[in-house]
């Protein structure tokens, strides 16, 4: 799977290639508490149902991290959370978790897809 960036002049990025859903209660639960690095070409990706306010923190995750709120694939928000003690909300049905500086120039409004790796 990799994570793709879409930008309003249509230019295309992969953000990451090693991607991992976090399918599971306990995965979205831990997310990446106690990592002590992320590796650049990582994203965590959150599929959260139905679009609402949700909330990121970094209570245990000992490194920054780039987070991404999509609603429908559009990026609602973007922020780079500090190690243990960052905080955010926005509205999202699904978050990607990304290392620090990997969503630099994605802004709001931007499409973001997450593809399969057999995807064209």
């Amino acid at each position: 799977m990799r994570v793709v960036h879409e930008s309003a002049d249509g230019a295309e990025t992969a953000l990451a290639s090693d991607v991992e859903v976090a399918d599971t209660f306990a995965r979205q639960f831990r997310g990446l508490m106690l990592y002590t690095d992320v590796p650049d070409d990582y994203a965590l990706v959150f599929e959260l149902g139905a679009a609402k306010r949700r909330g990121v923190h970094m209570v245990f995750v000992r490194t920054p991290i780039d987070v991404l709120w999509l609603v429908d694939g559009a990026v609602d928000r973007v922020e780079t959370l500090s190690a243990w003690t960052g905080f955010a909300r926005g509205r999202a049905d699904t978050i990607v978790e990304l290392a620090p500086g990997a969503a630099e120039g994605v802004e709001p409004g931007d499409e973001i897809r997450i593809e399969d790796d057999a995807a064209p």
